[in-house]
């Protein structure tokens, strides 16, 4: 392959997949390819992989279908977690050139420009063989830039591929993530998201070590220093790492939003147990007491998985019942899908799917409600909205730090700006009106 050809990148799955995909695509700018738009020809095409539900992997097929379609002669690369758990699999799909695991992605430039054999080339070694960390921060597409603080993960939750797919958890350095914050911060970026896969787990596994000098607490009370940052996001954290000290301190930090994403996945504990998560329902309403104590305006968003095995009506409507009550903002709801190699895979009292997607629906409803509870619980109130940079139809739209969508017809003036506003009123859409009181930053 030529390197000054053009390349297109995409992402599918979660904010760590965005960030990883940003540096790659800064590694392919630094080797004389120029980046394209994924819906027009290029001559290479990276399509970075999911596997958390059947439905990521499904959509592979289609990204690819669609590639080709541009360029039916583009070279096409497969990298991410799907590449690392089924690599074969990927590489017998027609149009697929190179195929590359979890310790071979990073080098994906020069995979592709030393690849000449017509057969499709795969690279991914045995996931127990993944010891290095490479940090990643996604940076250019939006207001917002998504910042890689750890890797990998140590849980043997019984429904999930991560571990098999990225390896042990492990951290960068803290003065790797400092240098990486504040080129972030040189960018006039206004707002960072740490992302991982665990990052409540943050000082574990430093380039192949168990062991580093540093904790999540030493982690986030460092980039509260950053100068240039306005906002520091926590992406998500487990409720048994979430403790008391980093609630507290994000109450009085300088920087980090009142926003918590915590996953839960049941609210029976005879499920959880069956999960193996690490913890019961009763430190999850603990955690949610603390969070709102310290800071009542605080928003506050639950992972849930539905049609786990086993999972009887009576576990369901009891996960339903403690999520009604909980003072929580809004869920994420997964619908459970066997994935290989796991134990939940060969779990009987499977439930049937169609009895999976009616509890995923009751709970998207109930979600809505919460959402828009907690909406109007910030109603008159003045917050700082952070505005994006994207025309959506006609208006602009942006997020105070507690996580409340608002909108505004289109004014580029507000692109990548904070505006103090007070909310005033909920629209038809479910987002946000307001009224703008002073300009914080232009």
């Amino acid at each position: 392959m030529s390197s000054t050809g053009s390349v297109a990148f995409y992402t599918l799955g979660c904010k760590l997949n965005f960030s990883e995909t940003s540096t790659i695509a800064r590694s392919f700018k630094a080797a004389g390819y120029t980046e394209t738009a994924f819906d027009t020809p290029a001559d290479v095409y990276v399509i970075n992989t999911c596997s958390v539900t059947e439905n990521a992997d499904k959509k592979f097929k289609t990204i690819v279908k669609q590639a080709l379609k541009q360029n039916p002669e583009g070279f096409l690369v497969a990298i991410g977690c799907y590449a690392q758990l089924k690599p074969e699999a990927l590489a017998a799909l027609d149009g697929v050139d190179l195929v590359l695991g979890a310790n071979e992605k990073f080098n994906v430039v020069d995979f592709v420009e030393s690849k000449t054999a017509s057969e499709t080339a795969v690279h991914a070694c045995s996931i127990d063989a993944v010891e290095q960390y490479i940090g990643s921060y996604a940076i250019g597409e939006r207001t917002r830039a998504f910042l890689k603080v750890q890797d990998g993960c140590d849980y043997k939750c019984t429904y999930c591929t991560i571990p098999l797919a990225r390896g042990f958890s492990r951290s960068d350095t803290l003065d790797n993530i400092l240098r990486q914050a504040n080129e972030i911060a040189a960018q006039d970026i206004k707002e960072v998201v740490l992302t991982g896969v665990n990052i409540g787990d943050f000082g574990k596994g430093e380039f192949g070590a168990k062991k580093h000098d540093h904790t999540f607490f030493d982690l986030v009370s460092a980039l509260d220093e950053v100068s240039g940052l306005e906002r520091i996001r926590i992406s998500s954290i487990e409720p048994n790492l979430l403790r008391q000290e980093i609630i507290d301190f994000v109450a009085d930090s300088k920087r980090f939003v009142p926003h918590f994403h915590i996953p839960l996945q049941s609210g029976s504990n005879e499920i959880l147990a069956a999960m193996r998560r690490r913890y019961q329902r009763e430190l999850y309403v603990k955690r949610v007491g603390q969070i709102k104590a310290r800071m009542p305006h605080a928003c506050i968003g639950v992972d849930v998985i539905v049609g786990f095995p086993g999972e009887s009506e009576e576990h369901f409507m009891e996960t339903y019942h403690f999520l009604k009550e909980l003072d929580v903002s809004y869920l994420h709801v997964f619908t459970y899908s066997e994935r290989e190699n796991t134990l939940a895979a060969g779990m009987s009292a499977v439930v049937p799917k169609a009895v999976r997607a009616k509890r995923s629906k009751m709970l998207r409803g109930l979600s809505q409600k919460k959402r828009r509870a907690f909406y109007e619980s910030q109603l008159g109130t003045e917050q700082e909205v952070l505005f994006e940079s994207e025309n959506k139809n006609g208006f602009i739209h942006g997020f105070t730090p507690n996580y409340v969508k608002v909108k505004a017809f289109w004014n580029p003036a507000l692109c990548n700006t904070i505006q103090r506003v007070r909310l005033t009123a909920i629209d038809d859409d479910g987002l946000v009106n307001f009224d703008v009181t002073t300009a914080v930053t232009a």
